[in-house]
């Protein structure tokens, strides 16, 4: 069965969305695009492309792997190495990988924001303080490299290739045509779907929306696991990471957390606080100097307030 990448047509159709974007902007909010910054999101997603190249052929090289071995041909069948029949490709079985692509994706994506090395590769697409459809190509190019590893078990399960990579890239369509704000509330569909309002919040630097709304297309995972905040109408949001690299160099903005971790790690007391610094959560000093997301949160909902001296440049946080 022959599918064609849905993000071969995505690309032309994200160039015209911007394009319409940047018209709209310049009759109803002339500050929406800053220049420099959407030449610096340009670069970005321009060089996520060309990795992509090469990281998506290789993904999908090691989904066929792991299809095989885990799905071999027995007697002419595809049979899981569980004994069942690898499964093909009927509707409900789209719309099963559909929300199973969704769950990998909160995931990969919360840990992306609570696990300090991950967030220094996802920071990136945070890293502006504005939110249009131009900061929804500010890829980062290391994510590229360690996404897939959340979408092996499907193929081992039995999902053909060609479909995970397909519900992928279906996914990939909703996620960038959810940052703009020219979009209203879509009523109905916001009960359980993950829509522009709600992505609103996930790029806020706002600190009680820190680290929420991490669903693909869909909030249902968000709301299981205790992370969906819906966006308050009345107040003004700001946008952006607490401490953002300040530049518009593209080789600046996607290392410049790793910079600040090797900061981190060589003031280390000892190899437990090394590798907090790492693998611990975005914020994470051993002496209060900075704070985590969730002890700001803590702090903001007893005191109404944050009251915690400036994090050194090495110790930055997350949003």
């Amino acid at each position: 069965m022959e599918i064609t990448n849905p993000l071969i047509f995505g690309v032309p159709c994200f160039i015209l969305l911007i394009i319409i974007e940047i018209i709209f902007s310049l009759k109803y909010d002339r500050e929406l695009y800053q220049w420099k910054d959407f030449a610096a999101s340009t670069s970005m997603g321009a060089g996520a492309v060309v990795l992509a190249i090469f990281t998506k052929s290789a993904s999908l090289a090691a989904f066929f792997v792991v299809y095989e071995i885990f799905n071999p041909e027995v007697d002419g069948v595809r049979t899981n190495i569980m004994g069942y029949a690898a499964f093909g490709w009927a509707w409900y079985l789209w719309i099963i990988c559909q929300v199973l692509d969704d769950f990998n994706y909160y995931w990969y994506h919360r840990l992306s924001h609570t696990v300090r090395v991950l967030w220094a590769a996802h920071v990136v697409h945070h890293s502006s303080d504005n939110f249009n459809l131009g900061s929804g190509i500010r890829n980062g190019w290391v994510t590229l490299f360690y996404k897939p590893i959340f979408w092996l078990y499907l193929p081992a399960i039995g999902f053909h290739p060609i479909m995970v990579t397909t519900c992928l890239a279906i996914q990939a369509l909703w996620q960038f045509q959810l940052h703009t704000k020219f979009v209203p509330r879509l009523g109905f569909i916001e009960k359980f779907m993950n829509t522009h309002k709600h992505h609103h919040v996930h790029h806020s630097s706002d600190i009680e929306y820190l680290d929420k709304n991490h669903g693909g297309y869909l909030n249902l995972f968000d709301k299981i696991f205790g992370t969906f905040k819906d966006l308050d109408d009345d107040k003004e949001v700001h946008f952006g990471v607490l401490h953002p690299p300040n530049s518009y160099n593209p080789f600046v903005i996607v290392s410049h957390e790793y910079k600040h971790i090797w900061q981190d790690v060589k003031k280390s007391k000892n190899i437990k606080e090394a590798f907090m610094y790492v693998f611990g959560p975005p914020g994470w000093s051993p002496d209060g100097s900075s704070l985590t997301v969730k002890q700001m949160q803590r702090e903001l909902e007893k005191n109404g307030t944050i009251s915690m001296p400036q994090p050194p440049k090495a110790a930055s946080v997350a949003s």
